[in-house]
């Protein structure tokens, strides 16, 4: 079986798992595996030669060009983030320098986010790239009416919370700081503690892995009540309410690297699933 598809399989696999019953105390778990597969047949060794991946979504490209107030769309995405799957379905699929961004304009915040990561991107650095001269904006290549907006957030409790960390984008660190790739997170005990520990060491996993690959997916799962049922509930910020605010936030890592150096025409795929409630941790103390 080609390598792609094995990956592709992996993922939604996970992405199963996760929908189908991930107990809301979870803090974090863990299930990796490694896999020795072929390259797909007539498909380049790197991954910046891989083909464009047809897709049954809308897209908004980088360029986020309109004609009469009306997104541009295009039928495929020219991204090797996406080489192992699409996660999809999703309202707008968003195409950027540094990452590919699902949309849900229900919710106001991000389906899922992808990026690839290779000690080369995370090496660069440039003038633009330092966080304190970037600001969140609000997404004008969104719809107003399914935008989320920088009154929400105000004086809301929660966090601005990066789904792609602006640490994993020197080169296009603003693009991170659209609302478009944020969602409420509790702050301290979270946010700025174990989640920004989590994002750190998805970035250290290239000291081992030629390319990582990061899916990262804002989840709203169920939560027994008193009665015994189980029940999904969560806030909704803004005046009036109009960002949803994750119960969890999911991440799905993927490494690969060659399986050997007598052998660099396998691939090795290591596979992680991470599932952390946004809330404080309780080893978190003032």
């Amino acid at each position: 079986m080609p390598s792609s598809a094995i990956a592709h399989i992996a993922v939604f696999s996970v992405g199963a798992a996760l929908g189908a019953g991930i107990a809301a105390g979870v803090a974090s778990r863990k299930h990796a595996k490694n896999i020795s597969v072929a390259p797909p047949s007539g498909s380049s060794s790197q991954i910046a030669g891989s083909a464009p991946l047809q897709l049954q979504a809308p897209l908004i490209q980088a360029s986020n060009t309109r004609a009469h107030g009306v997104l541009q769309l295009a039928p495929t995405v020219p991204s090797d983030v996406l080489r192992y799957g699409n996660p999809g379905p999703i309202s707008d699929l968003i195409v950027r320098e540094a990452y590919v961004a699902g949309y849900d304009r229900r919710l106001r915040h991000p389906a899922w986010t992808a990026e690839h990561l290779t000690l080369s991107s995370l090496s660069k650095s440039a003038p633009k790239g330092d966080r304190s001269k970037s600001e969140f904006k609000e997404d004008q290549s969104l719809p107003v009416s399914f935008r989320a907006r920088l009154q929400d957030y105000f004086r809301s409790g929660y966090d601005r919370g990066h789904m792609v960390p602006a640490a994993d984008a020197k080169e296009a660190m603003d693009e991170t700081f659209l609302l478009s790739n944020i969602a409420p997170q509790v702050g301290r005990g979270f946010n700025q503690h174990y989640w920004a520990y989590t994002e750190d060491w998805c970035r250290r996993l290239t000291n081992t892995f030629q390319d990582v690959f990061v899916f990262t997916v804002p989840l709203y799962l169920p939560k027994q009540d008193q009665d015994g049922k189980y029940r999904v509930t969560y806030e909704v910020i803004g005046n009036p309410p109009n960002v949803s605010v994750p119960t969890h936030f999911a991440k799905v890592v993927l490494g690969s690297r060659p399986s050997s150096p007598s052998t660099p025409q396998l691939t090795e795929l290591s596979l992680g699933a991470f599932v952390l409630p946004n809330q404080k941790s309780q080893t978190i103390h003032h």
